[in-house]
């Protein structure tokens, strides 16, 4: 599933952490990777870039060599100039990529993104996976072996089991799947408990369901949880509770794409998930785009 991984670079310690993720997850699946660095078109040119005769993308990746094992991988640096959420995204397109790999910033500023709103945008408007690591993530050696998996039932939520079993497939990591029930906006009378009933049902059927398609893509362990609370802090314990090195999340498709994702659940483990996120968006259901 994931044969061309694509790391967008501006030589931040974010971007190297991300070359670590993409690095681990391209020889797993015998992979090849792009490191693209994009020159703002209101920035400098080529005629300032000063890196003894190579592009920003190709010492990039010079600089990595020490500490990151790319032997027997293929990697290809690239550059482009414009918009660069826009080349990341038309990169993207151009070259059939199938995962990119942003960092983002520590828990520092968690309101704020690398590269300004890119991670943000590429996250919202990427039509591949988009995972996304923090920039105060320990470096070394990176590994997936308990993979957090929330779901809802929804088309967004489904969308993210594939490239989570075939993560945890690969690699025999263990998924766990985990529904949380929001019961923030219900009183507690009789009429509450009998729609908490319904919607603890509605998040069995979703974990059940997902199961079953795990199972059915190779992950032979697979873990379940129905929690109550607001979403994303439930996921959040989640994380901690499952001891999770990864979380796989869907997102909505492009009808509404201003707009945040799963009720800006996905958006907020973006910015406060102690461990990465990989965003996966639901194929386009017919709105605008």
């Amino acid at each position: 599933m994931f044969d061309r991984i694509l790391v967008p670079t501006d030589g931040s310690p974010g971007s190297e952490r991300a070359f670590e993720v993409a690095a681990t997850l391209a020889s797993t699946h015998d992979a090849a990777v792009h490191v693209l660095s994009v020159v703002d078109e209101h920035g400098p040119t080529d005629d300032d870039w000063d890196y003894d005769g190579g592009t920003p993308a190709e010492a990039f990746i010079e600089s990595q060599a020490d500490h990151v094992d790319t032997e027997g991988l293929s990697v290809t640096p690239a550059v482009r100039e414009g918009v660069v959420h826009d080349a990341v995204l038309d990169y993207t397109d151009e070259n059939d990529i199938d995962l990119i790999v942003m960092g983002t910033h520590g828990r520092t500023g968690v309101r704020r993104f690398l590269l300004g709103s890119v991670t943000e945008k590429v996250v919202r408007l990427a039509d591949v996976p988009v995972l996304s690591v923090k920039a105060d993530a320990e470096p070394g050696t990176v590994s997936f072996d308990d993979i957090l998996l929330p779901t809802d039932g929804s088309s967004g939520a489904e969308a993210a089991i594939e490239p989570a079993g075939a993560l945890a497939s690969a690699t025999d990591a263990t998924v766990n799947l985990v529904s949380v029930v929001d019961t923030r906006s219900l009183g507690i009378d009789v009429g509450s408990t009998v729609i908490v009933d319904e919607l603890e049902s509605v998040a069995t059927d979703a974990v059940g369901d997902a199961s079953d398609r795990l199972s059915g893509l190779g992950v032979e362990t697979v873990e379940t949880a129905i929690t109550h609370g607001v979403p994303y802090r439930a996921i959040l314990d989640a994380i901690e509770d499952t001891d999770a090195d990864l979380v796989v999340i869907g997102t909505h498709g492009r009808t509404g794409v201003d707009r945040y994702l799963l009720g800006s659940v996905a958006e907020k483990l973006v910015r406060t998930s102690p461990v990465p996120v990989m965003t996966v968006r639901a194929p386009d259901a017919g709105g605008e785009s």
